[in-house]
Formats: C-alpha cells, sequence, structure tokens
C-alpha cells in the first residue's frame, strides 16, 4: 500500500510538536514533574499514618446539668401561694387579698343551674340597697283583693311635678269573632302628653353598663323610677333614678348570661285567693338560649328553661302572669307554664327569627309577631293550629320587621322595618293599612330601631295613641302622630350625646320616656 502524501498543514504540525519537545527537554520539566509527584506521594502516605494515631485523652469535666422550666400550669398542677414574696410588712395585706381573689373564681354565666347575685355583680361597691329595695316591694294583701278585671286607661292625678298614673278605668271589652275575629272597639282618646314640656335635664343621663344596649325597661312602680338595660355581652344592668348619691350612683350591674340581652320582663303580680305576699319577679332572656329568674328573696338568678336555639324576644300574655311567650330558633314560639315548669306549647309560626311578640290589650286572644322574613302576623291564641298555623292578617315588608306593637287602646298597630318604613294598622278588622316613611338604617355599631306606641314594650299601659316614638341618627326622637301621617316633633337636646336607639315609656308616669344607646348610655326625658 503506496504512503500517502502529507499535507503541508500536516508537516507544519509535526515540525511544531517536535520544536516544541526540544524545548521542554531544554528546561527538564518532565524530570521536575516526575520529582514533585514522588514527594506528594510520601506526603499521603505519611498523612495516613498520622491520621490513626489517637490525641491524648483529657479528662472529662464535671457539668451541671440543663434543666428545663415549665409552669405548674403545663404540668396540671394548681399555683403554688408559698412562692409569693410576703416577706415586706408593706405589701402583706396586698399580697392577702390577691391570693383570696385567685383562689376564689366566679362561677361561669353558663352553668345550667342557680347563679347567685353576689357571683354574677360586676358592679362597684355593694348591691345589698339594691336587693333590699326589691324586697320592699313586697307587701301582703287581704283576701278577694287581687281580683283581676280589664282596663281601659289610667287616671292621672298630680303629685308635686310628676302626672302619676293611679288608679284604673274599668270597662267592657267589646270584642266580636265574625270574619277574620279581629274586630276591635275603635275609640278617640286625647292627648295625655305635652310634647312641648318634654326635656333632658343632666342629672337623668347615665352610662350604666358596658357595650350596646339591646333592650331597655322601666320598672312598673309609681314610687320609683328604676331602670333596667340589657345589652349585647349579657350583662343586665339596674339604675335607680331617684338615688342621688345614696348608696353610691345607684347603678347595680350583674352578668346573668353570656350573650345578648334580648328581653327583660317585670311579671306583674302573682295573686292567689289567700293571703300571700306580692313579689314581682324578674325575667331575663339571652342568645345563649337561657331563661333566667331574677330571685331577690333566694338571691339567686334561677334557669326556667334552657334550649339550644338562640331566644330572641320576650312577652306575657295580659291576662295569664303564669305563661312566659318567647321566639326562639328560626321562625318558633314557645310557651313556657310556670306552674308545670315547663314548655306547653310550640309552633313554627315564620320562616326566619320572631323578633317581638306583643297581645292586644282589648282582646288578649290576638297576638303580634314581627319576623326578619319581612312580615307581620296577628294570630288568634284560641284557632292557632299546632300542625299548620294559620295567621288571621299578614302585612309584608320589603325588608325585615324589626318590631309590632298595639296601642294602649289595642286600636292600631305600629310596625318598624330596615325598608324605611313605620307601618300603621287601625281599623276595625285592621284593614286600614299605611306608611310613613322614616329613614331606620342604623348601621353595624347600633341596635335597630324600635319603638311603641305610648311605650315600648308588651303589657304595660300608660300614656295614649296619640304618638310613635322613634330615635333618629342625628342624636334624637322623632315624634310620629299616626293621625297626621307625618313627624311633628323632635326631641332635642345638647346633652344628648349619642344616637338613641332603644326606647321605653315609664308605664306610671306620664312624660317620662328613656332612651338607649350603643355606647351603654341611658337619657330620661321628663315633662313639666
Amino acid at each position: 500500500m503506496a504512503t500517502q502524501k502529507l499535507t503541508e498543514y500536516e508537516i507544519k504540525r509535526l515540525e511544531n510538536i517536535r520544536r516544541n519537545d526540544e524545548m521542554l527537554a531544554a528546561l527538564q520539566l518532565h524530570a521536575k514533574a516526575s520529582l514533585l509527584s514522588n514527594a506528594s506521594k510520601r506526603q499521603r502516605d505519611g498523612s495516613a499514618k498520622s491520621y490513626k494515631v489517637s490525641p491524648a485523652k483529657k479528662p472529662k469535666k464535671t457539668e451541671t446539668p440543663i434543666v428545663i422550666r415549665r409552669s405548674l400550669r403545663t404540668r396540671g398542677m394548681p399555683p403554688d401561694s408559698n412562692c409569693l414574696d410576703a416577706d415586706s410588712n408593706e405589701n402583706s395585706d396586698k399580697t392577702t387579698l390577691n391570693r383570696a381573689s385567685i383562689s376564689r373564681e366566679k362561677p361561669s354565666p353558663c352553668v345550667l343551674g342557680p347563679l347567685k347575685m353576689r357571683d354574677a355583680y360586676d358592679g362597684t361597691g355593694s348591691d345589698r340597697a339594691f336587693i333590699d329595695t326589691l324586697l320592699s316591694f313586697e307587701r301582703k294583701l287581704k283576701s278577694g283583693v287581687g281580683v283581676r278585671e280589664k282596663f281601659d286607661c289610667f287616671k292621672v292625678k298630680e303629685e308635686g311635678n310628676d302626672r302619676v298614673l293611679s288608679g284604673p278605668i274599668k270597662r267592657k271589652v267589646k270584642s266580636d269573632n265574625s270574619n277574620c275575629g279581629i274586630k276591635i272597639e275603635k275609640r278617640e282618646i286625647e292627648g295625655l302628653v305635652d310634647l312641648e314640656s318634654m326635656s333632658l335635664e343632666p342629672e337623668n343621663i347615665a352610662r350604666i353598663i358596658p357595650g350596646r344596649i339591646m333592650t331597655v325597661r322601666f320598672l312598673p312602680r309609681s314610687d320609683v323610677n328604676i331602670v333596667a338595660a340589657g345589652n349585647k355581652l349579657g350583662n343586665v344592668a339596674f339604675w335607680n333614678v331617684d338615688s342621688k348619691g345614696e348608696n353610691g350612683d345607684g347603678i347595680f350591674l350583674y352578668r346573668p348570661h353570656t350573650g345578648p340581652i334580648s328581653g327583660i320582663l317585670f311579671q306583674q303580680s302573682c295573686l292567689s285567693k289567700a293571703i300571700e305576699i306580692v313579689r314581682m319577679p324578674i325575667f331575663t332572656s339571652c342568645y345563649d338560649g337561657y331563661l333566667r329568674l331574677m330571685d331577690a328573696e333566694k338571691e339567686v338568678f334561677n334557669v326556667v328553661h334552657s334550649c339550644d336555639d338562640a331566644i330572641f324576644c320576650l312577652s306575657q300574655h295580659l291576662n295569664d302572669v303564669k305563661s312566659l311567650y318567647f321566639g326562639e330558633g328560626r321562625g318558633g314560639l314557645s310557651v313556657w307554664d310556670d306552674r308545670t315548669g315547663s314548655v306547653s306549647s310550640q309552633w313554627t309560626l315564620h320562616e326566619d327569627r320572631i323578633n317581638t311578640i306583643d297581645f292586644n290589650p282589648q282582646n288578649p286572644n290576638i297576638m303580634a309577631t314581627s319576623s326578619s322574613d319581612a312580615t307581620v302576623c296577628l294570630w288568634d291564641l284560641r284557632k292557632v293550629d299546632a300542625g299548620k298555623p294559620k295567621s288571621l292578617k299578614i302585612v309584608n315588608h320589603e325588608r325585615a320587621v324589626h318590631s309590632a306593637y298595639f296601642s294602649p287602646s289595642g286600636s292600631s298597630l305600629a310596625s318598624t322595618s330596615f325598608d324605611d318604613t313605620i307601618g300603621i294598622l287601625s281599623g276595625v278588622n285592621f284593614e286600614d293599612t299605611y306608611r310613613v316613611q322614616h329613614y331606620n338604617q342604623t348601621g353595624r355599631w347600633i341596635s335597630s330601631f324600635r319603638y311603641g306606641l305610648g311605650q315600648l314594650d308588651k303589657a304595660i299601659w300608660g300614656w295614649d295613641d296619640s304618638f310613635v316614638y322613634v330615635g333618629n341618627m342625628k342624636r334624637g326622637v322623632d315624634i310620629i302622630s299616626p293621625a297626621q301621617r307625618r313627624v311633628i316633633k323632635t326631641l332635642q337636646s345638647p346633652h344628648m350625646t349619642a344616637i338613641p336607639c332603644r326606647f321605653h315609656a315609664h308605664p306610671c308616669r306620664v312624660g317620662m320616656l328613656a332612651g338607649a344607646t350603643g355606647g351603654g348610655q341611658v337619657y330620661i326625658w321628663t315633662s313639666s
């Protein structure tokens, strides 16, 4: 095979390789590289041998063990009071007081059972004066005096500068069950209140409870002015307006519940055929599902009823002081009987929660309910079927209805709704219906407006059918005339620093109106 001829490039490459080899040979780089490689190999062998030589062992030092601190709480042990420093004489009394306060914990209001008033008391000072005041209302009656009769309105007499509602005037109730069964006698009643004389004095203003007030009520007595209020936190406060510096500020704060207070009810009387002591039980209802009885004689808050659903309103039948009506859950209404200590009747009357329950003073068998399902319903208790209750009349609003109350004469019904209207029903069968425009949007921090004709609650009759009282967003009280179908006056005062959202008129004193706010204040307007 013939040898291939090298190209010019290959010849030049071979010549460069030869020249480089001669240059490296002249510098003796190959010999020096061999010596360096042998030296590094010896170092590796020596380091391996020295690595196997173990260093001299040093004696171990005795070290204190590390202690992990854990609190008595995490170890499930009770607190140790011996660790408190009580060596100082000047602090020994304070230390003893702190130990006593720590050791005695108050029972929780959610306990299903009696709650002592002293354990539920959250106010300053002592509540002994308030308990004594409630006990002083008890009096003995002779046999036969406590016969209940139906009343029309109250006589008004002058006591100093106050107009006190005294002895009732008897009347015959005319009730016709024809047609829809609501026929009510219509009567004209002159106004008892001089609106121009109503004023707000600084001494009639007080912050009696923390947080937003959900309900406010006057104690139904003419010899004392006591206001009760319940807030969103489960507190119930009582303010003796007439204390005037006696026994502190006259404010007594309790916490018998754990949620918003939905109702405060003063039971009017407990009469029997024999001689008996008349007491005034105080019932409170709450969103926590508890119905409690405040017993001043035993000084306890007793649980008379408990349920899994929230209780949104509380009322009492005019002719049956032994029964309590309350709305619970989603549209349910229950009747609790004091004689049996249990619920005697239960109905589902609305599609959503019931906000108020009220009874007609002329015909107490007629009941009105307002609901968040945007309706007001009238019912005849004698014809309510447990399976499918059928209402006598339904009044529709565009949004939730938060109250519906009969007038003191029973001839009218007023409802308030979030649709910015106040509905008025009147007529023999409540067939006349009209709306009065009123801004009812209170926002999230203020309780929704509720009002009443002359009063803001069921079973408390005073005043007349002339006016409807409702709060406004300008820190005032609007007075609406159902006859004129408009706001005729607004009560305003420089002392009013908050928006009133809950109202109640004193059932025994004409012109005394209490307004409550979202900040726990109570303002009492009076008429001279």
